[in-house]
């Protein structure tokens, strides 16, 4: 089998040097994807650093995908060419844009790949091409994948703050770091699984597409055998050695010319401005929940999408409705106004479900009850459970300002939640209390959604991540598909299809936005730190569905 494998490889890349046309030679421009950043949303940004303000235009992944299911048909396309270098996107919409170069592939057009540098990504994603061709100096490392977390609760006891946390679910880890100096069994358990479900998504795609096993990929990267460009040409991870002329000159050969103006190139961010917009017959909604849920603010505030549904909810010309999902979760009240409305929706329209790099903890909950969900092997989803922080800096404040805090109340507990004081047993339990009613109540809310018991779901749950690839097979998710697959699907529901659906992103998207990760340090949403300030500064208890931080490098 594997002797077939490598002989019919041959004989393709054979087929792609002689050309597809019937003069031998392919006709046709060449999409070519160079210099892009693809967002979720995509469009203008402007962000803010030490060196001044500067703006970033981006491409949509919908919008992308969109263009490569194009080009898989359109006779004036007659192949693709990728600079990995110069791509950039996270892994999930890696793997959705690898579908559609795989379909691409499927139509008989050559997709080959160039650059001078190659990692865990970038390879995942050049890997799909016919031919991947590397720098002769240049090189990189296949590693598999890793996660650093860090744990603060030994600074914490320096500097006298103390950190309460209460939680339901033994995975529900997006706290530890505050009372742990390291990392919990479960924890390592969950994030081994989950990264060792992701990395096999990783290894069997390129193997497949190499003609390799996943195991000959593992010993590559547990060896430590890739570095130079020599060492992946050997290994036949790449098919060859070419400098930027070099490159040049084999597009043209493909094209059967040897002047470089002879080969026509159309830019991926100039064919997606050409895309049809489709039939105003048949509209479909996508609306997008990107980034952590809070009640106002930045991120996806619970008010406000609650009211963009609503409104998507009462125009009659919107047919059907996808439902993005990117967010790791976050305030309970906030993502329940957001489910609210879902619910309310689906009793007019249908609501598909489709999940990006997360889609958990109170991602998951805005989400369960939609008719169908989609997700990527890759995505994070699940970690249903909740947790709320209490953070004491009373003792703090006393040891390193000198300064003593007296709260003064009219009842026993009204100093509860000042974050001046550590919780009373009394008062511990009574937040205990409180997260139980909020699982109790997730718990059911899946189990409505997915057809479930709720002994099944808490199985399942506590707290826990899964990939989408393992979701599928606990009830979680329905089936592995991209966005782009998903509005269509969308609109099949609706009956047989003649042309293509309009589509409409909600909410709209405003011109030069500036984001708050664009700030840096303290506009980082997602730094533990932030968290833990805004628990500071915010005085009180707020039950949190999210999931635990995670960077994968």
């Amino acid at each position: 089998m594997r002797r077939l494998i490598i002989v019919l490889a041959v004989f393709f890349a054979a087929a792609i040097s002689a050309g597809a046309a019937g003069d031998g030679f392919l006709k046709g421009k060449i999409l070519k994807i160079d210099k892009e950043v693809i967002a979720e949303r995509g469009g203008s940004n402007m962000s803010m650093s030490l060196s001044g303000i500067s703006t970033s235009n981006t491409i949509s992944l919908l919008d992308v995908e969109r263009a490569l299911d194009k080009a898989a048909k359109d006779d004036k396309i007659a192949m693709v060419y990728i600079n990995y270098d110069h791509f950039s996107a996270g892994i999930s919409s890696m793997e959705e844009i690898r579908h559609y170069l795989g379909k691409i592939r499927a139509a008989g057009k050559p997709v080959i790949a160039w650059g001078a540098s190659l990692s865990n990504a970038s390879y995942y994603l050049a890997s799909v091409s016919d031919r991947v061709f590397l720098h002769p100096k240049g090189g990189g490392s296949l590693t598999g994948l890793g996660s650093t977390q860090f744990f603060v609760k030994d600074l914490l006891d320096t500097l006298g703050v103390g950190v309460q946390l209460i939680r339901h679910g033994k995975y529900k880890s997006a706290g530890e770091m505050y009372i742990r100096n390291d990392i919990s069994p479960e924890n390592r358990l969950q994030y081994e699984e989950m990264m060792g479900s992701i990395w096999s998504t990783v290894t069997e795609a390129i193997a497949i597409s190499r003609g390799k096993t996943p195991a000959e990929i593992n010993g590559i990267a547990d060896n430590l055998r890739t570095g130079t460009a020599q060492t992946w040409l050997d290994l036949g991870l790449v098919d060859g050695l070419k400098y930027r002329d070099e490159m040049e000159q084999y597009l043209c050969h493909l094209f059967g010319t040897t002047d470089p103006d002879d080969v026509k190139t159309v830019s991926l961010r100039k064919y997606v401005s050409n895309l049809d917009k489709g039939s105003a017959s048949r509209k479909v909604a996508v609306i997008y929940a990107s980034g952590e849920i809070v009640r106002s603010g930045s991120g996806v505030a619970g008010e406000k999408l609650a009211a963009v549904i609503a409104k998507v909810r009462a125009d009659s010309t919107i047919k059907a409705v996808v439902f993005r999902v990117n967010s790791p979760g976050g305030e309970v009240v906030a993502a329940d106004m957001i489910r609210r409305e879902i619910e309310l929706l689906m009793k007019d329209k249908p609501v598909f479900a489709s999940y990006g790099a997360y889609a958990a903890s109170g991602g998951y909950l805005i989400s369960a009850g939609c008719n169908r969900i989609f997700t990527d092997n890759t995505t994070l989803t699940g970690s249903i459970g909740v947790f709320g922080m209490i953070p004491n800096l009373g003792n703090a404040i006393r040891k390193n300002l000198k300064v003593n805090p007296v709260t003064i109340g009219t009842n026993a507990h009204s100093g509860m939640g000042s974050g001046m004081e550590p919780l009373s047993p009394e008062e511990e339990a009574w937040y205990q209390e409180e997260i139980e009613g909020i699982y109790d109540d997730f718990v059911g809310v899946v189990a409505n959604g997915r057809n479930m018991s709720k002994e099944a779901v808490d199985e399942i749950a506590q707290g826990r991540v899964w990939t989408g690839r393992d979701a599928l097979g606990i009830g979680l998710a329905d089936e592995v598909a991209p966005l782009y697959d998903v509005v269509i699907k969308a609109a099949e529901s609706l009956g047989p299809m003649k042309t293509l659906p309009r589509i409409e992103t909600y909410p709209v998207k405003k011109k030069n936005s500036f984001p708050l990760s664009s700030l840096g340090d303290e506009g980082d949403k997602d730094s533990p730190l932030v968290i833990l300030k805004k628990q500071v500064t915010e005085p009180g208890f707020k039950a949190i569905a999210r999931m635990p931080y995670v960077t994968i490098d």
